[in-house]
C-alpha cells in the first residue's frame, strides 16, 4: 500500500502474509460469527418461544372460555397476569360471563315462571273445559256433553245399518217434596246420591246427564233391542226405591221415564231425540208417575196439540173466552137448594165448550190457574151478590169455589181473596173455598196457619174430592174444615143393592164425629140419594139435581124453587 511520509518522500510498502495464515484468520472469524449468529437465533427463538407463550396462553384461556360460555357454561373466569392489554380484555371477558350469568339466571327464573303461568292456564282450560261439559253439582255430563254425545251417535247409526240406540228422559217424581222439606242443601246431596244411583244402573259405554233440576238423561249405546232399554229403566226402578238416609231420614223416591229409541223415527236432529224422549216422559208422569212411557209418533201429535191448548188458554184470558157455570147444592134433609158451586167452562172460539177436565191441569202446570182461578173466583162472588142484591134470592147460604193448589200457594192468597170481597160487596160467610186433600197436605204447618186467616175471615172451608188423595180424616181433624166432600168415585158405584154403602157410610160417621157436615158429589140415581139420605148425608150435588148452569138458568131454577 502507499504511503507518503511528513519529508516528502514516496515509499510503498509491502507485507507479505501467508496465505495459510491469512485465511485461518478469516475461517475463524467467520466460525465465531456463524457460532454467534446460531446462538442468537437460539436465544431469539427461546425469547420468542417465551414470549408466545406467554401471550397467547392467555388468549387461548380466553378462547376456551369463550367457547365455554358459547355451550352454556357461563361460569368461565379468566385470571390473566402480565401484559395489561389481555388483563383488561380479561376483565372484559369476565364481566361478560358475569352479567351473562346473572341474565340468564334472571331468564330461567322468568322461564320457570312462564312454565308456572302456562301450567296454571292449561289446568285452569281443562277446568273450564270441563266445567262447560259437566254438572257443577253432581259431577256429570251435562246438556251440552250430552248432545254432542248424541250427536256422534247418531251420526254412526246413520252411516252403521242395524245401529241401535236409545235415549232415556228422567223425572224424579217427589223431589220438590223432598227439596221444600229437608232444605236444599240436603237436596242437593240427595241428587248427588241419585247420580251415583244411576251410574251404577249403566255400562261403561253409556252416558248419564243432568240437564238441570231432578231431569237426568241417559244415552244407550249399541243395543240389541228395546227390551235392553226396558231392562236399564226397570233397574232405574227398582234403586230409585231403595231408600237413603239424609238427615236422619229415610228418603225414596220414583222416576216418570221416557224412552225414545232412535229407529222409531228417522231422526236427522240429536234435539229431536231428545224431544220425544221429553216427550214419553211426560206421557209418563201425566199417567200417575212412577212408570215409564215408550215414544210413539202419537205423542208428538199430542204434544204439539198441547202446545196449541196452551196457546190458546193464554189467549183466552185475555179475550175473556171463560164462563162460570153453576151447579146446585141441595140439602138432603129439606131438598130445597143451599148454595151453589161455581165451575169453570171454556168458550173456546174454534173448539166450542171446553170442559176443566180438559184445561185444568195444563193451567195448574203452566201457572196459568192462578190468574184464571182468581178471575173465576171474582166472577162467583160478583154473582153471587148480584143474585142477592139484583135478583133479590135470599134463599141460598152459599157460593162454592174451587181454589186450585198453586193459587193456595200463593203468598198473597189472603189479600187477593179480601180484595175480591170487598170489589163485589159479599160478605165473607158466603163463600165457601173447596181445597182438595192434597193442597193441604204437601205443607201441614203453612196450610193450617193460611185455611186458620180463611176462618177468621169467616169464609167456610171445605175438602173437595175427598178419598182420592192422601189424607185421613184423623189428619184433616187439625184443620179448620167443616165441610167433606165425597168424591163421586165412591157415590157412582151405589146401586139398588146398596154396593159401596160401607164406604160412604164409614167416612159421614167419622166426618160426624170429627163435627164435619158431607156433602155428596156425583149423585144421579133416587137410589143414590135414598141410601144418602138413610146415611144421614148433609149435601147432594150432580145431575141428578141439576147440571151446571149458565147464570140465567141457575136464576130460572133458583125461581122455580124445586124440592127433591
Amino acid at each position: 500500500m502507499p504511503f507518503a511520509a511528513d519529508c516528502g518522500l514516496n515509499w510503498m510498502i509491502i507485507v507479505v502474509v501467508p496465505e495459510a495464515d491469512f485465511m485461518e484468520y478469516i475461517e475463524a472469524n467467520t466460525r465465531t460469527t456463524i457460532l454467534l449468529c446460531l446462538g442468537a437465533l437460539i436465544l431469539a427463538t427461546v425469547i420468542g418461544v417465551i414470549t408466545s407463550h406467554w401471550i397467547t396462553q392467555p388468549i387461548l384461556h380466553l378462547s376456551f372460555a369463550s367457547k365455554e360460555i358459547a355451550n352454556g357454561k357461563l361460569d368461565q373466569i379468566v385470571t390473566v397476569e402480565g401484559i395489561n392489554e389481555l388483563r383488561v380484555l380479561a376483565q372484559a371477558h369476565n364481566q361478560m360471563a358475569t352479567q351473562l350469568q346473572e341474565s340468564f339466571a334472571g331468564l330461567l327464573e322468568v322461564n320457570r315462571q312462564l312454565e308456572a303461568e302456562i301450567n296454571e292456564r292449561k289446568q285452569a282450560e281443562e277446568q273450564l273445559l270441563h266445567n262447560a261439559f259437566h254438572d257443577a253439582l253432581t259431577g256429570l255430563p251435562n246438556r251440552a256433553f250430552f248432545m254432542e254425545r248424541l250427536k256422534h251417535t247418531l251420526q254412526r247409526a246413520k252411516r252403521q245399518e242395524n245401529y241401535l240406540f236409545a235415549v232415556i228422559f228422567l223425572d224424579l217424581d217427589r223431589f220438590k217434596v223432598i227439596n221444600d222439606s229437608l232444605g236444599h242443601l240436603k237436596g242437593d246431596q240427595f241428587l248427588i246420591a241419585i247420580a251415583n244411583k244411576l251410574e251404577v244402573c249403566i255400562r261403561s259405554t253409556d252416558t248419564v246427564a243432568r240437564l238441570g233440576g231432578d231431569e237426568f238423561t241417559i244415552l244407550l249405546d249399541e243395543i240389541q233391542d228395546l227390551s235392553d232399554a226396558i231392562t236399564v229403566v226397570e233397574r232405574i226402578q227398582e234403586e230409585l226405591t231403595l231408600p237413603l238416609e239424609l238427615d236422619g231420614q229415610e228418603v225414596s223416591t220414583t222416576a216418570s221415564i221416557g224412552i225414545a229409541l232412535s229407529s222409531t223415527v228417522d231422526y236427522d236432529q240429536a234435539e229431536n231425540l231428545l224431544r220425544d224422549a221429553d216427550t214419553a216422559m211426560y206421557r209418563a208422569k201425566a199417567l200417575g208417575k212412577a212408570r215409564y212411557e215408550l215414544f210413539n209418533p202419537e205423542m208428538y201429535t199430542n204434544a204439539l196439540a198441547r202446545l196449541q191448548l196452551e196457546n190458546d188458554l193464554r189467549r183466552a184470558i185475555e179475550r175473556h173466552e171463560f164462563e162460570v157455570y153453576y151447579q146446585p147444592i141441595v140439602s138432603l134433609t129439606t131438598g130445597r137448594i143451599l148454595g151453589f158451586e161455581a165451575l169453570l167452562r171454556w168458550q173456546h172460539p174454534e173448539r166450542g165448550l171446553i170442559l176443566p177436565t180438559d184445561f185444568v191441569p195444563l193451567a195448574e202446570e203452566t201457572g196459568l190457574i192462578v190468574e184464571i182461578g182468581y178471575w173465576a173466583l171474582h166472577e162467583a162472588c160478583r154473582q153471587m151478590q148480584n143474585w142477592r142484591v139484583r135478583d133479590r134470592i135470599n134463599s141460598l147460604e152459599k157460593i162454592s169455589v174451587n181454589l186450585s193448589v198453586k193459587q193456595f200457594s200463593q203468598p198473597d192468597l189472603i189479600e187477593q181473596i179480601g180484595e175480591i170481597l170487598h170489589s163485589t160487596g159479599l160478605d165473607a160467610g158466603s163463600l165457601m173455598l173447596e181445597i182438595t186433600e192434597s193442597a193441604i197436605m204437601e205443607n201441614d204447618d203453612e196450610a193450617n196457619a193460611a185455611l186458620s186467616k180463611l176462618r177468621k175471615m169467616g169464609i167456610e172451608l171445605s175438602i173437595d174430592d175427598f178419598g182420592t188423595g192422601y189424607s185421613s180424616l184423623s189428619r184433616l181433624h187439625s184443620f179448620p174444615i167443616s165441610v167433606l166432600k165425597i168424591d163421586r168415585s165412591f157415590v157412582s158405584p151405589i146401586d139398588a143393592n146398596g154396593k159401596n154403602l160401607e164406604i160412604i157410610e164409614t167416612i159421614i160417621t167419622l166426618a160426624h164425629k170429627l163435627g164435619m157436615d158431607v156433602t155428596a158429589e156425583g149423585v144421579e140415581t133416587k137410589e143414590q140419594l135414598a141410601f144418602l139420605k138413610k146415611l144421614n148425608c148433609e149435601c147432594g150435588q150432580g145431575y141428578f139435581f141439576s147440571c151446571p148452569l149458565n147464570n140465567a138458568a141457575a136464576v130460572a131454577l133458583i125461581m122455580a124453587n124445586p124440592h127433591w
